[in-house]
């Protein structure tokens, strides 16, 4: 039997009062992930960090992710993306409220450091 083809961008909830997000595909070192937000932020106060790498990538909408000790939220749109190393402390500071911003996330191993 062939492997079933998906879009990411279909399914997504009608109407959104926290974020969803749905794991795709995951073995014991990698998780794949789709995240969908509309106007959903980090609460204040709260940062993650985490033990894995992160990248990530909008696939539509947009959001600001705030790295501690920056300055401001760095802003990411539609075909932007960036690696998250483990341990850097981050939050989403917003998402766009008009239009779902949906989000790939590949979570990994973090490469060892020498």
């Amino acid at each position: 039997m062939p492997p079933e083809i998906r879009n990411i961008l279909s399914g997504l909830p009608p109407a959104l009062s926290s974020e969803v997000v749905v794991t795709l595909a995951e073995s014991d070192s990698v998780r794949i992930e789709r995240i969908v937000s509309n106007g959903q932020a980090t609460p204040q106060g709260e940062w993650y960090d985490q033990e894995q790498d992160e990248w990530v990538l909008v696939l539509t909408g947009s959001a600001g992710l705030l790295f501690e000790g920056a300055q401001g939220p760095k802003r990411l749109k539609a075909g932007d993306c960036t690696l998250i190393p483990a341990g850097c402390r981050h939050r989403v500071d917003w998402t766009d409220p008009a239009v779902k911003t949906v989000w790939l996330a590949v979570h990994f191993a973090a490469k060892a450091k020498p």
